[in-house]
């Protein structure tokens, strides 16, 4: 079998359903499992790390919003409740700690298609793809549909 277990990486936005609905059918297609990862990011992260109060109350209540917008977003995928992760830290090693523990052979997640500085700048799929315990598939948001 060429992959058994897939990871698809998710931000829980409706923009990221094609990136999910990529997975589910790559995953169908080769009667393989399939995860899905939501990463919880710390807030310091998004302030610089640096932040000079206790963000505890609401990191937790980021975590509880973020287990109940899985729950609606995977609705629509029939996936079993162990099949659902939600994890904290930064995505990249949250992505590929995942994928290791889960034993996966391909992770899937999205790809904003972005150009020069924001390039240069990084982002999430290119962070994942470096140092990946396995193949990684990205799939390009926002593409149109040919007709």
């Amino acid at each position: 079998m060429l992959y058994s277990h897939v990871l698809v990486a998710v931000d829980l936005i409706d923009e990221c359903r094609s990136v999910a609905d990529h997975a589910m059918a790559l995953a169908k297609a080769l009667d393989a499992k399939l995860t899905l990862l939501h990463v919880v990011e710390p807030l310091a992260m998004a302030y610089g790390g640096d932040v000079p109060m206790d963000l505890s109350m609401l990191q937790q209540q980021q975590f509880d919003q973020a287990r109940e917008r899985m729950q609606a977003f995977a609705g629509d995928y029939g996936l079993p409740e162990d099949r659902l992760q939600i994890a904290f830290g930064h995505p990249r090693h949250e992505i590929h700690r995942v994928s290791t523990e889960q034993n996966c052979d391909l992770i899937v997640v999205g790809s904003h298609g972005r150009h020069g500085l924001a390039l240069l700048l990084g982002s999430t799929a290119n962070d994942v793809l470096h140092g990946a315990p396995c193949d990684v598939i990205a799939v390009r948001l926002g593409k149109k549909e040919k007709k």
